[in-house]
């Protein structure tokens, strides 16, 4: 057998348990729109924890990072330290999330922004645009996958054919499955990434340096100043680093963690796992490492993506190879269908049912959610299918994007003064201007991160129109 069937064999052997998993869960009741979309809040810590580390270590945590530590150097250590701010936001606001979803059946961010400033229209608006930055993280998944299976088949499969398998694969357990097909898909995916992580990030300096202290020496004699700020850029300076940290630190806001905050059984149980979720950071940790080995393993790549597989294929056998490979393509199909549960969700709750069917019931409504799965994952596909942008490019884009909700949370939590057409206005400045410097290539703008300028128009927008426009009463309260 090549060394290319080989590989391939044993992805596919673990792509298949991995579906299968998710299509067991399909045992539980999921005809209910609550049941498929928050697993009934019933999820106890451990499940929640797997399941929100499978929405926050995806395919950019294990290709994304360690493309651009090869390629970019010490800017990439921002990912570090959002990941762990995050978890403090996720500590004093996701109880408070969690017990509103709970008392008033809340199961969306659009249903949150909706029944807080009791506006449909605002709640339509912030599902529509979760959905998408949802799809664009969706595209990053499927591109990761796709370099994933062409690179461990060595080119036998092509990138094309492995994106439509895999996204066709993981639409169907989700339609079958909820948002419970992908929290029990995610003990194997999570078991097999710290598997990897712990050997490629000892494995790979081993192999070639003799030990991570004298791999870290040989990158920084042969590339002095990569490992520190602007590494191996221009524009990404310490003051990009921070607002970048600040704005992706705001991760709460995505509509994958409030679906994943929903799914929780208590509010204690959301609390708990933001303590013990940074523990998780470690895998991360050992990918960086072997990205800095990467570098001198195989040098010149043009497309940093690639890196650590490369290196990878240049170090270990076919078998183990596939092995990688096969946790990797978990590692995209988890989040993958969690962000097209959740983006399939919005448009069929908080759009599609506001806006055309008003007395739409829970369960047709999961239905056009099931139907929606399809529309999704074929915007998705046909993006990445089309798109040559970097997996960490895409998401540094949908974050800057997604922090514009943080605002109405926030204040719609401890506030009762702010009004909807404030949230609304200050909701469609932020993301103009964040999507604006970043469409047009302006992201860092004067040095700072696209989605913190425009944090500050939306706040200043909302304390402006805030002080014309008097507020309604919560619909918290």
């Amino acid at each position: 057998m090549s060394p290319g069937a080989t590989a391939l064999s044993i992805i596919f052997a673990i792509v298949v348990i991995g579906s299968f998993t998710g299509f067991l869960a399909a045992r539980h009741r999921t005809s209910s729109l609550e049941e498929w979309a928050v697993a009934g809040r019933g999820l106890g810590l451990a499940l929640v924890w797997i399941l929100m580390a499978g929405e926050t270590f995806t395919t950019f945590s294990v290709l994304g990072v360690s493309g651009w530590i090869y390629s970019k150097g010490g800017p990439t250590l921002y990912v570090l330290a959002y990941l762990t701010l995050g978890q403090t936001f996720i500590f004093f606001f996701g109880p408070a999330i969690w017990e509103h979803g709970r008392r008033l059946g809340l199961q969306t961010v659009g249903d949150f922004f909706a029944v807080r400033y009791r506006s449909s229209l605002l709640g339509a608006v912030v599902a529509l645009a979760g959905a998408v930055f949802l799809v664009v993280y969706l595209q990053l998944q499927i591109t990761g996958l796709g370099i994933i299976v062409e690179v461990a088949s060595f080119e036998q499969i092509g990138r094309a054919p492995a994106m439509l398998a895999a996204t066709a694969v993981v639409a169907s357990f989700v339609m079958a499955s909820g948002v419970r097909g992908v929290a029990w898909v995610s003990f194997l995916k999570d078991f097999l990434m710290v598997a990897v992580a712990v050997f490629v990030g000892f494995g790979l300096p081993w192999a070639h340096f003799g030990g991570i202290g004298a791999m870290f020496d040989a990158v920084i004699r042969a590339k002095p100043g990569h490992l520190v700020m602007p590494g191996g850029t221009q524009n990404l300076t310490h003051s990009w680093f921070i607002t970048t940290v600040l704005v992706n630190s705001l991760m709460f806001a995505w509509p994958h963690f409030f679906g994943g905050i929903f799914t929780a059984k208590s509010a204690d149980t959301v609390r708990k796992n933001a303590i013990i979720m940074p523990f998780y950071l470690l895998p991360l940790g050992l990918i960086i490492i072997a990205g800095c080995a990467a570098i001198l393993i195989a040098p010149g790549i043009s497309n940093g993506d690639l890196a650590l597989l490369t290196a990878i294929r240049r170090t270990f056998g076919p078998g183990m190879l596939g092995v990688i490979g096969g946790a990797g393509a978990l590692t995209a199909m988890v989040p993958a269908a969690i962000h097209i549960l959740t983006a399939s969700t919005l448009i069929a709750k908080n759009v599609y049912r506001p806006l055309f069917a008003p007395a739409m019931s829970d369960d047709a409504t999961a239905r056009v959610a099931r139907l929606t799965v399809v529309a999704v994952t074929a915007v998705a596909l046909a993006l990445a299918l089309n798109s040559s942008a970097t997996l960490v490019g895409l998401l540094i884009m949908a974050y800057s994007g997604v922090a514009q909700f943080a605002p109405g949370i926030i204040l719609g939590i401890l506030s009762r003064r702010v009004s909807s057409p404030a949230v609304l206005a200050g909701l469609i400045g932020g993301l103009a201007v964040a999507g604006g410097l970043s469409f047009t290539g302006r992201d860092p703008f004067l040095g700072l991160n696209a989605g913190f300028i425009g944090l500050i128009v939306n706040v200043a927008l909302v304390a402006g129109v805030g002080r014309l426009t008097p507020a309604r009463p919560s619909g918290f309260e």
